[in-house]
C-alpha cells in the first residue's frame, strides 16, 4: 500500500487511517472538555504510552487496577483517535487523555475550558530514531527505507503529525499560562520519582513519598514492557510485528549515537536549528 493510501490529510497533517477517521477527527473537534481533564500532549515517539501509564497512577494515588486491567488505549485514550467515542463514556472523573494535536488542532472547548496538559518533549535524534523502528513494525505505516532516507521523510515532515519542530513551536506559543506543564523525555529517565512529584504537584495531588516510588517502580521501562496492558502485544501482527522490532524497545537516552554517521548528525542538526533559530524559546539538549 502507498503513503497516501495509508494516510488521511487532516489540515495539512498526515495522519494512519487505521486509527483515525474523518467521523473521529470530527468527535474530537466537537469534545467537551471538563475543567478537571488532563491531557499529555506528545510528539510521536516522545513518551505517550509512558504517559498512558503515569496518568492514571498520579490521579488515583498510585491504585494500580487500571493499568493491571485495561489496555493503555482504553484507560487514557487519543483525543483524535477512532477509540474515544467508544470509550469516553466509561472515563472516570478526572479523566486522563493524550494526543498528538499541535496546540492549534485543540478543539474549542479545550481553550475555554480550566482542563492541563502535561508536554512531553524528546530530543529530536531520538524520536527519529525511535520513529525509524516504529515504521518498519508498523503495518499501518508505510516502509521507512533506509534510515538516511528517513532522515529526509522526517526533517520534511512527512511523517505523523508533521514535523517536530512545527510541533514543539506550537505548544511553545500558548497562553496557557499555569494550566501547562513542560517536561522532556530526557528529565523523566534520569530521575522519574523527581518527574512524578512534579507532575504530581501541577496536577494538585497531594501524593506522599511512598505512592510516588510505588507509581515510579510500576512505570518503569522494565515494569511496562511485561505488562501485556501496556506493551502493545494483545494488537495483532498484522498492526504490530514485534518480531521485526519491539513495540516498547530501549526506553533509553541517546541511542541516536548508535545510528547517526557524522555527516547525518551536520544535516540534522543544520535543519533543527535552522527552523528554531528565531525563537525566544530554549531547549535543553545539545543539537551538534
Amino acid at each position: 500500500m502507498s503513503s497516501e493510501e495509508m494516510y488521511l490529510r487532516y489540515h495539512g497533517l498526515l495522519l494512519p487511517k487505521e486509527t483515525h477517521s474523518l467521523e473521529s477527527l470530527k468527535f474530537a473537534q466537537d469534545f467537551t472538555f471538563k475543567d478537571d481533564d488532563v491531557v499529555a500532549v506528545v510528539y510521536p515517539k516522545s513518551g505517550t504510552i509512558w504517559m498512558q501509564e503515569i496518568l492514571p497512577l498520579l490521579l488515583n494515588g498510585g491504585d494500580l487496577t487500571p493499568i493491571q486491567t485495561i489496555p493503555n488505549w482504553d484507560r487514557v485514550p487519543w483525543l483524535e483517535e477512532t477509540r474515544l467515542e467508544v470509550v469516553v463514556d466509561q472515563l472516570s472523573s478526572p479523566r486522563a487523555m493524550v494526543s498528538h494535536f499541535p496546540y492549534h488542532l485543540m478543539p474549542p472547548s479545550f481553550h475555554t475550558s480550566k482542563a492541563k496538559v502535561i508536554y512531553v518533549m524528546r530530543n529530536p535524534k531520538d524520536v527519529m530514531v525511535s520513529s525509524y523502528f516504529f515504521h518498519q513494525m508498523a503495518g499501518f505505516l508505510p516502509d521507512p527505507g533506509t534510515f538516511d532516507e528517513f532522515m529526509n521523510t522526517f526533517l520534511e515532515g512527512r511523517v505523523l503529525l508533521g514535523k517536530w519542530t512545527d510541533h514543539v513551536k506550537s505548544w511553545k506559543h500558548t497562553e496557557l499560562g499555569d494550566r501547562i506543564m513542560y517536561i522532556t523525555y530526557e528529565e523523566m529517565v534520569q530521575d522519574l520519582p523527581a518527574a512524578l512529584s512534579r507532575m504530581s504537584a501541577f496536577l494538585d495531588r497531594d501524593l506522599s513519598e511512598e505512592a510516588i516510588q510505588k507509581i515510579s517502580e510500576h512505570c518503569s521501562f522494565k515494569s511496562m514492557k511485561v505488562n501485556n496492558m501496556s506493551n502493545f502485544s494483545l494488537v495483532p501482527k498484522l498492526y504490530l510485528d514485534n518480531d521485526k522490532s519491539p513495540f516498547l524497545r530501549k526506553g533509553v537516552v541517546g541511542d541516536w549515537k548508535n545510528h547517526f554517521s557524522s555527516e547525518q548528525l551536520s544535516r540534522f542538526t543544520s535543519v533543527i536549528h535552522k527552523e528554531l533559530e528565531n525563537e525566544s524559546f530554549t531547549l535543553p539538549w545539545s543539537f551538534d
